[in-house]
């Protein structure tokens, strides 16, 4: 049993150091695409390589565990929540790839103003995978319910960018590609909060036991 605690011990500690590797390169993104910054872009589309290979020793730590000791209970629901964190945690990493490749795409064009409201969705995402890695580290159902309903002012926010890149190509035709490309970012944007909320589901079905798939909010 106590070797089963050592490799469970062992298995947390890699699951946040790949949390840790997907928030840093999610900040180099978001800072990218802020200040044009390139050389940002190029360094998270680099690092984005490292949390594949890390997702990789993960998912096979989980599997030696229980192919190996045979787990039960809590440790079991852990691996369980563990494997599905980790495939998570890599898709933030793949849409922050995506959101620097788009800074790429943007810098060859005619410079526009990045809204304020791409900025406020970014912070706020920024804020979901820090609390639902603090949610995991603690096992805080209370903080892994915030991390849902701040999903809910993503999806928000998200809905309102529509209707504003529309109004923007109408005005500037001639950045329709930018505008466009923005509308992209916002999606990545929405989608990398939809996996912080599975991370927070996740969480709960570690702490409880209960699996609220294809719900939009923990109870």
């Amino acid at each position: 049993m106590a070797i089963l605690q050592k490799e469970i011990d062992k298995l947390k500690e890699s699951i946040l150091y790949v949390g840790t590797l997907v928030e840093e390169n999610f900040l180099g993104a978001i800072e990218s695409i802020n200040n044009n910054d390139i050389d940002s872009a190029q360094e998270v589309i680099k690092k984005d390589k490292e949390i594949d290979l890390k997702e990789i020793e993960v998912e096979e730590e989980c599997l030696k565990i229980l192919a190996l000791h045979q787990p039960v209970a809590i440790d079991l629901r852990f691996i369980i929540a563990v494997l599905k964190i980790n495939n998570d945690l890599e898709r933030i990493g793949d849409l922050s790839c995506n959101i620097a490749k788009r800074t790429i795409a943007l810098s060859k064009l005619p410079s526009i103003i990045i809204p304020k409201e791409i900025l406020e969705m970014a912070k706020i995402v920024q804020q979901m995978i820090k609390e639902s890695l603090d949610s995991l580290v603690e096992l805080d159902i209370t903080l892994a319910k915030k991390v849902c309903v701040d999903d809910d002012k993503v999806d928000e926010i998200h809905c309102g960018i529509y209707p504003f890149v529309e109004s923007k190509i109408n005005e500037e035709p001639d950045k329709k590609t930018q505008w466009i490309q923005l509308l992209g970012i916002s999606r990545y944007l929405e989608r990398s909060a939809d996996h912080c909320t599975n991370i927070a589901e996740d969480v709960e079905y570690l702490i409880n036991g209960v699996i609220h798939r294809h719900s939009s909010k923990i109870d």
